[in-house]
């Protein structure tokens, strides 16, 4: 009985994840074919939506690379950090997962990221900032925040829109100005993979793994303290990845509200002290 629900309740979440990748797949599609349309006519658009499939056929096979190159970053082996990898491979094997690769951006901000196309595949990218400002619990509930999204199914999805936005927003690298078109294109994209519950999952899940919801809580609000404090610039690529950290790397105004999916923090810290069992 129990195994039938398991495997009821993992294809459930295979197909929830199927839908997801082909919502965000459309609007690039989409968007191909009516450029086509709009230069070529019936011609253009079988041309366009060849482009497009192809675009998003790169986005997938590439977008952990493409996610992780936003921030810069680089594998980081156990010489240079024996205390990450030992808390990581803690959790994995308290969560029975693979132990994933493990990344390092120079950024000053703290935040972090899960990336991947699967568990085996995945990957845990930390900041400077981050390894810098928290204190072991803390850090050890924001790698257990992490190691959830990669046992929630929700990995693939978000990790995937990163790489189709990235390649919507390529050509504002070039001029900027396309970007007032390109950049909704891309949020929308985002918004179709993503949605809050899937930091509320997360910091839920990642908090029982690690064992105490209020150093998770602790973490968070020191990194979105950093995080406003040493805000990111809302660039074509970091908006593409944004999603995909523990907080937001922007101020939240202007064109960076269209890629904020993090829940607010006040919601997130009731949850983990409710967790924990405190009432307010």
């Amino acid at each position: 009985m129990r195994a039938d629900r398991r495997s009821a309740g993992l294809s459930s979440s295979r197909a929830g994840a199927a839908a997801r990748l082909a919502a965000t797949a459309a609007p690039l599609v989409a968007l191909g074919a009516g450029i086509g349309v709009a230069v070529a006519g019936g011609a253009g658009a079988i041309a366009g939506l060849a482009v497009a499939v192809v675009a998003v056929a790169v986005a997938g096979a590439y977008c952990d690379r493409l996610a992780l190159s936003a921030m810069a970053a680089r594998p980081v082996s156990e010489v240079e950090h024996p205390e990450l990898y030992r808390l990581v491979r803690e959790l994995s094997k308290g969560g029975r997962l693979p132990v994933p690769r493990l990344f390092l951006s120079p950024a000053g901000q703290p935040n972090s990221f899960a990336v991947g196309r699967n568990p085996r595949r995945a990957a845990i990218c930390c900041t400077a900032g981050l390894l810098a400002s928290l204190d072991e619990a803390e850090l050890r509930g924001v790698l257990g925040h992490e190691l959830a999204h990669v046992s929630g199914r929700d990995l693939l999805p978000a990790t995937v829109s990163a790489g189709l936005a990235t390649v919507i927003t390529y050509p504002a690298g070039l001029a900027r100005p396309l970007m007032l078109v390109l950049g909704p294109v891309a949020a929308l994209v985002i918004r179709l993979s993503v949605t809050r519950e899937r930091e509320y999952r997360a910091d839920a899940a990642g908090a029982l793994l690690a064992g105490d919801p209020v150093a998770l809580a602790g973490a968070l609000r020191k990194i979105e303290a950093g995080a406003a404090e040493l805000a990111l610039a809302p660039g074509a690529r970091l908006s593409s990845v944004a999603h995909l950290m523990i907080a937001s790397p922007f101020h939240p105004e202007g064109f960076a509200r269209l890629f904020a999916t993090q829940p607010p923090l006040g919601e997130r810290l009731r949850r983990l002290e409710a967790l924990a069992g405190y009432r307010r």
